[in-house]
């Protein structure tokens, strides 16, 4: 009887272990997954680098500044902006699988002091073939755009080639710090796997610095700086837009790109609300062969930070732009609209303004002269 009743007492402790030890281990699970949080942060603008953005036309009081002074917000009064998130009746995925492309190979007999190419991998990441260089825009293949592998915005479809499967590139260039342009293991990946440069705006190279890439592979420039680079000519030009990885902002610089061969010319737009400035560009640097600007994660709450479609059109003319790519959709759910409804807009704009659009699917080649007719792909999965 003793031996009975002395069991359920055992049982109990014997549970009680065992939970202890779930605990630790689920505990030592989530540092081990954890692990790279506080890296993928990224650095301070320390030292040299805090001196040289110091003297930049676009840094003051400790931070950078957007040239017309708009400073970004991410809320607007008396809107309820978690709750719509999480119970808004905005169709924000896609009800089938994002059709996935691997690029064909280039057009035999295309004369490559002539070639220019964009292939896109979703978000707003993108490979420019430009007079047979290779430039990949701000490249993530993680799964999540966070810090953390567990938490964040999750991929709504996968990248169409792997990492390890990019041809030899000549530039990697980043728009600006945030997680969905900036990603610590593809950064990794393409530090192992590549040896081109990173192009990047003032004071992204911390975070690089940081996570191990040489002194020898970053360069960064301010608005208005160029960098010569396989035979292209690089520039950082303006974008209205913010930056910050942690609960500090604006501590680097966010811009657009202007990537120019001797012949054909690219502009990239990073993420950017409308402003004055893509006239400017345009008038400067243009006419564009081709525009990738960006036209999803707008909405009302943050107008000055995101395009919406229409805006991005008038960008483009702005640019005096060629041939319009859309970036930043149907990748990564970071706005409450509907997940098509970025590309519907933009589509019924474009044709409203005459505007020559292609809408690739992901991992599909874009030949510049000679694009693919808009066929609304997407409305099938929408």
């Amino acid at each position: 009887m003793r031996g009975s009743a002395e069991r359920p007492e055992r049982d109990r402790a014997l549970g009680r272990r065992l939970g202890g030890l779930a605990g630790v281990a689920a505990l030592a699970g989530l540092a081990w997954v954890a692990r790279d949080v506080p890296l993928a942060l990224g650095g301070r603008l320390v030292g040299a680098r805090a001196e040289r953005a110091a003297r930049s036309p676009q840094f003051r009081d400790g931070t950078f500044h957007n040239a017309a002074g708009v400073r970004s917000t991410l809320a607007e009064p008396g809107r309820n902006l978690v709750w719509e998130l999480l119970f808004g009746k905005q169709k924000r995925r896609p009800s089938a699988a994002v059709p996935l492309l691997r690029p064909l190979e280039a057009p035999a007999g295309t004369d490559p002091t002539r070639e220019l190419n964009v292939i896109w991998y979703g978000h707003a990441s993108a490979l420019i073939e430009i007079e047979g260089r290779r430039v990949l825009l701000d490249p993530v293949w993680s799964d999540r755009c966070s810090p953390s592998a567990l938490v964040g915005p999750r991929r709504l479809h996968q990248p169409p080639v792997r990492l390890d499967e990019l041809p030899p590139l000549d530039a990697i260039l980043i728009s600006h710090d945030h997680y969905d342009h900036l990603d610590l293991p593809t950064v990794r990946g393409l530090l192992a796997g590549q040896s081109a440069p990173f192009v990047v705006p003032l004071g992204v190279g911390v975070h690089l610095d940081r996570w191990g890439v040489p002194a020898d592979r970053i360069i960064e420039l301010d608005w208005s700086e160029s960098h010569r680079l396989a035979g292209l000519e690089i520039t950082a030009t303006a974008a209205q837009h913010f930056s910050g990885r942690g609960l500090r902002r604006d501590g680097t610089l966010w811009s657009s790109w202007v990537i120019a061969g001797e012949h054909r010319r690219v502009f990239y737009s990073g993420d950017s609300g409308y402003f004055a400035g893509y006239a400017a560009i345009g008038a400067e640097h243009g006419p564009f062969d081709v525009t990738l600007v960006q036209i999803g994660a707008y909405d009302r709450a943050w107008p000055s930070i995101h395009m919406y479609p229409e805006e991005a059109v008038t960008a483009h003319l702005d640019l005096r732009g060629g041939l319009f790519i859309p970036v930043h959709w149907a990748t990564f759910n970071l706005a409450l609209h509907d997940w098509a409804e970025p590309v519907n807009r933009l589509w019924a704009e474009a044709k409203a303004r005459d505007v020559r659009l292609a809408v690739p699917r992901p991992g599909e080649r874009v030949v510049v002269d000679d694009p693919p007719p808009v066929d609304g792909w997407w409305q099938a999965v929408a």
